[in-house]
């Protein structure tokens, strides 16, 4: 494990390079990883820090090591800390915004407004840190007082999924360390710099040395230390269900608490009565912003009979007008698929599509003034909800229609699947919005509003193969990153 004192940064031949950090210091490892611009492959945004086994192991004992003092810090302390770190975030909203769209492909806008929103979840948690309550309750034993406390978890791994390289690692880190936890902090290998920039800024607005490491790179080399130490009390993930499985079969032996958000197949029913400018906004917003890359994104578009031609000619010629290219360039409304990987498997998913019978409008592969992974938004229609582009996730700029008879139908339809974390249903009728919320299978729902949007003070999850454990975000986070202590006392 080779080591630096703290600076903040370094840089080889004028190429930034980025360490990990791990117990306050900075640690190279013994390779390096390019931050590649999806936008424009000969960009590099820099390099990072490629993590062993043996430095993921160092920063769960560091985590360890740093336990106790921040357990028993003042909450104060631990709101004074994030509500600084929040405020810097905010201020540097421009300045990491543009860092986010450079290495994720978010389009600007987007990326500032991510940055926003975890500035926002910094401070929310910050005040979280002083609303710790517990309850004090009578006995029914006479003489005898009853508390009900919530004491921190412990060490915490956090491993975190490319989509949103800010937010997500926002609303898991502030709520942890309002609590008291330490954490060792993993994000995804193809987005490495907002996860730096995050980490910094943290540390420089107070915390102590080993209460928050970052450890950078491949997954496969980390992830068992992180995921199976028994000096890691909780592990907190979020990525493919394929991952999340093999996370919470590691973690039972040594019965860690595990919270894993993983994948969606997310429908929008859109009825007769729905008004069709609101129907093809929100759908188009829902299954094509941020390149569709979002769990919660509008995937299936299940449309009755009545408004199903109508409706898909006017997205279809919403999806012409959409500009997509250079995530950072003025007038773009899509920005690129984030990497080459994830190109071939949108291609891989159209082309299934294909043989299975659908008709893809639009996903077309394209070139640009730079080199990057660039394609048009995809519409798949003429399916039925047993074809492959409707079972499994894509994750990408690719939607597909189901025409059906009558809400009856749309609603089975839209509950026929593995997963069940967000669903949505344009219409006016006030009775079918109120019954959907009600029988969707989902954990969230929306009404004539996109499927993809969640504000940062209330729960985020679903049901199903879409979640396991506690709810992320706002109030809910506390049942994750806590324990309770029930204590009997007599005066």
């Amino acid at each position: 494990m080779a080591q630096s004192s703290r600076s903040g940064s370094g840089s080889a031949g004028g190429l930034i390079r980025r360490p990990n950090i791990i117990g306050g210091a900075e640690v190279t490892g013994g390779s390096w990883t390019p931050n590649i611009n999806p936008s424009d492959t000969s960009d590099v945004i820099g390099e990072y820090a490629h993590a062993s086994a043996a430095d993921a192991g160092a920063a769960v004992a560091a985590a360890h090591e740093a336990f106790p003092r921040w357990a028993f810090a003042t909450p104060q302390e631990r709101a004074d800390v994030l509500d600084r770190a929040g405020d810097e975030v905010l201020r540097r909203a421009d300045e990491l915004g543009d860092l986010l769209a450079r290495e994720e492909g978010k389009t600007l806008a987007e990326g500032r407004g991510e940055v926003a929103r975890a500035g926002q979840i910094l401070k929310f948690h910050g005040g979280q840190a002083l609303r710790n309550h517990g309850e004090v309750v009578d006995s029914i034993r006479p003489g005898l007082e009853v508390t009900i406390t919530r004491e921190p978890l412990g060490v915490v791994s956090i491993i975190t999924p490319w989509n949103f390289p800010i937010a997500i690692p926002a609303w898991k880190i502030a709520p942890a360390l309002a609590y008291g936890n330490t954490v060792v902090f993993k994000p995804a290998e193809l987005v490495p710099g907002c996860a730096w920039e995050l980490v910094d800024i943290l540390g420089r607005a107070g915390l102590p040395d080993g209460v928050l490491n970052l450890v950078m790179g491949s997954g496969r080399e980390v992830g068992p230390v992180l995921t199976g130490s028994t000096q890691v009390d909780g592990v907190s993930f979020t990525g493919s269900v394929l991952t999340g499985e093999h996370i919470l079969a590691t973690a039972a032996p040594q019965r860690t608490r595990v919270q894993l958000e993983m994948g969606g197949k997310n429908p929008l029913v859109v009825l007769d009565d729905a008004d069709l400018d609101i129907a093809v906004d929100v759908a188009l917003q829902g299954a094509f912003g941020s390149t569709g890359q979002r769990c919660t994104a509008s995937s299936r578009l299940v449309v009755t009979r009545g408004i199903h031609d109508r409706f898909v000619a006017a997205l279809a010629e919403r999806m012409r007008a959409w500009q997509v290219g250079d995530a950072r360039a003025s007038g773009t409304d899509m920005g690129p698929v984030v990497d080459a990987t994830q190109l071939a498997q949108d291609e891989r998913y159209l082309a299934i599509a294909r043989d299975e019978g659908g008709q893809v409008l639009g996903g077309e592969r394209f070139e640009r003034q730079t080199s990057g992974h660039y394609l048009s938004p995809a519409l798949v229609v003429g399916t039925d909800n047993t074809m492959t582009v409707n079972r499994e996730e894509v994750f990408g700029p690719v939607a597909s229609v189901v025409e059906v008879a009558d809400y009856d139908e749309a609603l089975a339809v839209a509950n026929d699947t593995e997963f069940g974390l967000s669903s949505g249903i344009v219409t006016t009728s006030l009775a079918a919005a109120s019954h959907f919320r009600r029988h969707s299978g989902a954990g969230m729902v929306m009404v004539n509003v996109p499927t993809a949007g969640v504000d940062y003070h209330v729960p985020f999850g679903g049901r199903r193969a879409s979640s396991y454990g506690p709810r992320e975000q706002g109030t809910y986070a506390r049942e994750f990153y806590t324990v309770v202590k029930t204590t009997y006392l007599k005066a």
